[in-house]
């Protein structure tokens, strides 16, 4: 029995985010029936490293599989792609050691959150970026950003149905970059609870507006309650780009700035 690994890439908008259902419709249910089918076998279950939710985006999804089959890395590429939807993309297939774990040996997850802050929203970024009509305040968001860093409680931004055993999480990055209409939030964490990602970022954009200030990032993790935090907000612009496996270098995984490059560099160079 082998073990492979495979690199994803979705647009998440028309699916019920990643974990399977009884009622389909998932990412991972149509991985898995292309699965069966490429491999002639009854059931070929997958692990990710990351289960996003309805309508988020990955340009860098990682999920391993056990197998006998054999074949060269081109052709679970080519195999698996000719199966699945326009929406869903194998990016390269790699064998990997018989212990390594999709989720549990990832370290770090860096998504990225791409805004659009324009009077009138665009009907062809619709699904791919989130829009606000609001001029926004990049600098205080910075200023915000900067009291979410290193290891905190956030039970202030995780979803009441967050099945997370801890609500504390190390953030290790968040920056907010400009290029044209568009922002580019970068957040780097051991890992994410559920929605906190979006809680965050409705928070940021409070800030943005100048309805809040930057204090207030630290008041709601010192006060640890959902209630009091701002809403969650869209998930159009949300992007898992990278994954860290410390013990799997030679995985053929793109920096999270290569990878929006290489996904959607043409979108944010013509508005810069």
């Amino acid at each position: 029995m082998a073990r492979i690994a495979l690199g994803l890439s979705y647009d998440g908008a028309p699916w019920h985010g990643w974990q399977t259902q009884p009622g389909g419709g998932t990412l991972q249910d149509v991985l898995e029936a292309a699965l069966r089918r490429f491999l002639a076998s009854p059931g070929v279950p997958t692990i990710c490293a990351g289960r996003t939710d309805t309508g988020v985006h990955a340009l860098q999804q990682v999920v391993h599989i056990d197998t006998d089959a054999v074949r060269r890395d081109e052709s679970w590429v080519r195999g698996l792609n000719a199966l699945l939807p326009a929406s869903l993309a194998v990016q390269w297939a790699r064998p990997v050691a018989a212990d390594f774990h999709a989720r549990f040996d990832a370290r770090a997850r860096t998504y990225f959150y791409v805004l659009r802050s324009a009077p009138v929203r665009s009907p062809i970024l619709t699904g791919k970026v989130g829009w606000v009509h609001d001029s926004l305040d990049d600098e205080a968001m910075r200023a915000a950003a900067r009291h979410l860093l290193g290891e905190h409680d956030f039970s202030a931004f995780r979803s009441s149905e967050c099945q997370a055993a801890s609500p504390v999480r190390t953030l290790q990055a968040l920056d907010i970059t400009r290029a044209g209409d568009f922002l580019v939030f970068e957040l780097r964490a051991n890992a994410f609870l559920h929605h906190m990602v979006r809680n965050l970022m409705g928070m940021l954009l409070m800030v943005g507006r100048g309805r809040r200030p930057p204090d207030w990032a630290a008041e709601l993790l010192a006060r640890r309650d959902r209630r009091l935090s701002a809403p969650t907000f869209m998930s159009d612009g949300l992007y898992l780009a990278h994954v860290a496996y410390p013990r799997a270098p030679d995985l053929p995984l793109r920096s999270p700035q290569d990878a929006l490059r290489h996904h959607l560099g043409g979108l944010l160079a013509a508005s810069a």
